[in-house]
């Protein structure tokens, strides 16, 4: 099963650890992305999120069958917020359910690791001194 949503709405993390489950999985990996109060010495005050509904749920979706396709994982639920998270709110959760742990743990790392190179999101970090468009898309 395959789980993607993007919305400016909170995530519910319990909720995608409870929709990952599944009794034939022995393991569980769970990333949370949490907006952090500081950025290189600066003292950041939110983060806004911005994308291209239609595209990055593709692209989500994408990364997704990517991950299902290389390792023997059961689930994978992804959700990403947009609009103005508060410091330590999460920005992004991703739960993988699978047999073994070393499956769910790859999984993982690649889903973020991709997710941050191809889904287009966008992120500004607002300062107590300005704002600043980050670049995530090396």
């Amino acid at each position: 099963m395959i789980e993607v949503r993007i919305s400016d709405i909170p995530i519910d993390e319990q909720a995608c650890i409870a929709l990952a489950k599944d009794p034939a999985c022995g393991g569980m990996v769970v990333f949370s992305g949490t907006a952090r109060n500081t950025t290189m010495g600066r003292k950041v005050i939110r983060l806004e999120y911005e994308c291209y509904l239609p595209i990055a749920l593709k692209e989500l979706r994408k990364v997704a069958d990517g991950a299902m396709g290389q390792w023997e994982v059961k689930n994978i639920v992804i959700q990403h917020r947009v609009g103005v998270l508060n410091i330590q709110e999460s920005a992004v959760v991703i739960a993988v359910s699978a047999s073994h742990r070393k499956a769910a743990f790859e999984a993982c790392q690649y889903i973020i690791d991709t997710l941050k190179k191809t889904v287009p999101i966008w992120k500004k970090e607002v300062f107590e001194d300005g704002e600043e468009w980050v670049s995530v898309h090396p």
